[in-house]
């Protein structure tokens, strides 16, 4: 389909500069620290996370560095924020990333996962509502996309949560731990996308 392009929609955004927080109701998102490297590898190691994302497992220490530093180079780039997922600020228990789509960089994708003891809290939901709400308000992307491997039906019920619809868009392949892995886009109603 087709856009107006006279649209107003930023198609070189940069996510916002560090330090970023972001607090909701029952949720605090924040930049990542050296003090959370134990907790990134509880919630990284762990069988879901691997499977469903593309992060080295088995995650260690070693591996939560290198992602850690990953992460703090992307950012200090301006390309990728990935932030603890938190209560009150604290102990993380969860990540939320915000980042331009690969597939159309017009888009502004994000994607989540929340450890295993964390999990039917809702927190993967309050995440990803807190962090379009951003995206939506300082990026104005011509959309907000979750981009989900079919069969991962705890994604796909966060993003029909958080009101994502199943796109028409092609699927989207990515290679994750030396395999071809095909993502569904999801994209944010018009509707929800517009209230304030």
């Amino acid at each position: 389909m087709e856009t107006d392009k006279s649209m107003e929609t930023n198609s070189s955004f940069v996510v916002p500069p560090a330090p970023l927080r972001l607090d909701g109701p029952g949720i605090t998102l924040r930049e990542w620290t050296d003090d959370d490297l134990e907790d990134l590898v509880e919630l990284y190691d762990d069988p879901e996370i691997a499977r469903w994302t593309p992060v080295v497992s088995p995650f260690d220490a070693a591996a939560a560095r290198a992602y850690l530093d990953r992460a703090r180079g992307s950012r200090a780039e301006g390309r990728t924020a990935q932030l603890a997922v938190t209560t009150d600020g604290g102990r993380p228990k969860g990540e939320v990333l915000l980042f331009r789509s690969t597939a159309d960089e017009r888009d502004a994708e994000l994607a989540y996962g929340v450890g295993a003891g964390h999990r039917g809290q809702g927190l993967a939901g309050r995440a990803v509502r807190l962090i379009t709400e951003l995206a939506v308000r300082e990026l104005r992307p011509r959309r907000v996309v979750l981009c989900i491997e079919r069969g991962n039906v705890a994604s796909e019920a966060v993003a029909r949560a958080c009101g994502f619809a199943l796109a028409d868009d092609a699927p989207v392949a990515r290679q994750a731990k030396g395999r071809e892995v095909l993502l569904r886009t999801w994209s944010l109603r018009q509707d929800d996308g517009d209230r304030e």
